[in-house]
């Protein structure tokens, strides 16, 4: 008798083989499932798997021929990985207790903890709230800091807007000074940041 050439791949319920015998007549093909072994036969090419490495369901076991190959699916009796189709004796994993999945029906609702949506939002409304000047000084930024500038020269008199105006025009946005009889007098000096160059642009 000739073997087969054969591949398997396994998931925890089943393993899958794939027997190599092209042109095969399903009515030939012999396939016998035992609880530890398997026996393939077409003719006078036959394949034995025994013992398999763990026990299967004979009852849910089956096989389809095709044209290339053959096709066997073993249900595993114990879930798990095999590593490989056959093993030692006894049935080490028949020994394992079997895991009980839980069962799903699409039918069931599962009840969830209902959330207080209100509740949430109001908790984010409260903590998206601006801030005023006097909870934190640094509210706003630059848009604080301007409205602060506008507000300081158009309550002021001539002599301090033509002191804020000349002082921030001639030290390139560097010094702002509201004392007209300090500017007056001569240039106002450019005085960068620590750190910072001051370089002119042409």
């Amino acid at each position: 008798m000739a073997s087969l050439r054969h591949e398997y791949y396994e998931s925890d319920e089943r393993v899958t083989i794939s027997v190599f015998d092209k042109g095969t007549d399903p009515a030939q093909v012999s396939v016998k499932f035992e609880p530890r072994k398997l026996t393939y036969t077409n003719g006078d090419k036959s394949l034995v798997l025994e013992p398999l490495k763990g026990q299967i369901n004979t009852d849910t076991s089956d096989y389809t021929v095709g044209k290339v190959k053959i096709e066997i699916r073993l249900s595993k009796m114990v879930h798990g990985r095999w590593g490989s189709l056959v093993g030692e004796a006894p049935d080490v994993l028949a020994a394992a207790p079997t895991p009980v999945a839980p069962i799903y029906r699409p039918t069931e609702a599962v009840k969830k903890a209902r959330k207080n949506w209100e509740g949430i939002t109001e908790d984010i409304l409260k903590s998206d709230k601006e801030k005023t000047s006097d909870e934190d000084p640094n509210v706003g930024g630059d848009s604080t800091l301007n409205s602060f500038f506008q507000k300081i020269f158009a309550d002021a008199d001539e002599d301090t807007k033509r002191a804020m105006m000349k002082s921030y025009q001639e030290s390139g946005g560097t010094t702002l000074s509201t004392n007209w009889d300090e500017v007056g007098k001569s240039k106002v000096e450019v005085k960068p940041p620590q750190g910072a160059e001051w370089k002119k642009w042409n």
